[in-house]
């Protein structure tokens, strides 16, 4: 995926790509397929960057996906929306602890300890 492509895309359809490469990634880890999970993690981080990147920081697009019903999307929401919708994300996150929904349970765990740590690689 380049950068080029990314940028003649809509905002709406950054945000279908970042689900459907989410949902991917969550068929990925459940078929314990490591490296399609982590080529995948780039792509998505890519999204992620393009929207940072439009005018206003367009990552508040990815909010309505706090609602989703997989785990792995809220979870990529979640993460990526903290800099920006800080009080929504962590409500998330603290939701897929508390359900222990697993395996996103143990990272939403981590990310929410960071926070406490004031961990500023978050943003």
């Amino acid at each position: 995926m380049k950068n080029l492509a990314l940028e003649n895309l809509s905002v709406t359809e950054l945000v279908n790509h970042f689900t459907t490469l989410a949902l991917e990634q969550y068929q990925a880890e459940l078929r314990d397929d490591i490296a399609s999970y982590n080529r995948l993690y780039d792509k998505i981080v890519l999204i992620r960057d393009a929207l940072k990147e439009r005018p206003g920081d367009q990552r508040r697009a990815l909010v309505p996906l706090l609602g989703h019903p997989n785990p792995q999307v809220r979870l990529k929401a979640a993460l990526y929306t903290l800099a920006v919708e800080p009080k929504a994300a962590r409500q998330i996150l603290q939701d897929i602890s508390d359900r222990n929904e697993y395996p996103q349970a143990a990272y939403a765990r981590e990310t929410l300890a960071a926070i406490e740590r004031g961990d500023s690689r978050l943003t």
